[in-house]
């Protein structure tokens, strides 16, 4: 499986370590047992301050997930980025359970491909990259699913019980929480430890957003467009600089 792992990384490594992150990311993607597909592996290593960011993106028996890790080192970053590359695998090819949250970690955007949250200067925060994806219709339930195997710790999508858009996001050890564009009655059936904000989103410029996130020290904002009405989620990347998701109109 080595051959079919890429690895992107910053500036300085050599070749010698850039096979052996890709083995040993390979041999961690293939641990969890036999008769599980992982295909499509992609390893990232990024310099971030303090130390080092190691992400790996792959499909697992055809679903998507993601995994990343920051630690001083480059050996300590990909050795916990396997470890959770392997819990990762067997979470999404097992039963869906609640995702333990662990305390020590920073809070992560909640939206496709994201480079990650991080603290930073005030002056510093400023929006440095967008993306506005084509929002998933779906249950609350399997956004916080699509949450865990992402590694995501806020998830814009589209509910269809408003037919607006909202997220879920952590909250507690274990507990999952709902808030929408619109206020609105709880998402029928609970099948999932999801709790439900009574609030809608409040209606921010960007500006107003980012000055709201500083303002408070947030790790991320969920908000919605003054005119538009759409879900916008802007959150904190691992370079202290911010990132905005934004339901594409």
């Amino acid at each position: 499986m080595g051959e079919l792992v890429t690895v992107r990384a910053f500036e300085g490594l050599t070749g010698e370590v850039l096979a052996e992150t890709r083995a040993r990311v390979a041999a961690a993607a293939a641990a969890p047992g036999v008769g599980t597909l992982v295909e499509a592996l992609r390893v990232r290593l990024a310099a971030v301050a303090g130390g080092v960011l190691a992400q790996v993106n792959a499909e697992v028996d055809g679903r998507r997930i993601r995994v990343q890790e920051a630690a001083a080192g480059l050996g300590d970053s990909i050795d916990q980025v396997s470890d959770a590359l392997r819990g990762r695998i067997r979470a999404v090819t097992g039963a869906w359970a609640p995702r333990p949250w662990p305390g020590h970690r920073a809070p992560d955007s909640g939206g496709p491909a994201s480079d990650g949250p991080g603290g930073g200067a005030v002056r510093e925060l400023r929006v440095v990259r967008r993306k506005e994806p084509s929002l998933v219709w779906c249950s609350p339930a399997a956004a916080a699913r699509t949450m865990d195997a992402m590694d995501y710790d806020i998830h814009l999508f589209t509910d269809p019980a408003t037919e607006t858009d909202a997220v879920v996001y952590r909250v507690g050890p274990t507990g999952y929480r709902l808030a929408r564009t619109v206020p609105a009655g709880p998402a029928g059936r609970r099948t999932s430890p999801i709790t439900l904000s009574p609030y809608g989103a409040p209606r921010l410029t960007e500006a107003q957003a980012v000055d709201r996130l500083a303002g408070a020290e947030l790790p991320f904002l969920f908000f919605a467009h003054p005119v538009s009405g759409r879900g916008r989620v802007l959150y904190r990347r691992f370079d202290g600089r911010l990132g905005l998701i934004a339901g594409h109109a």
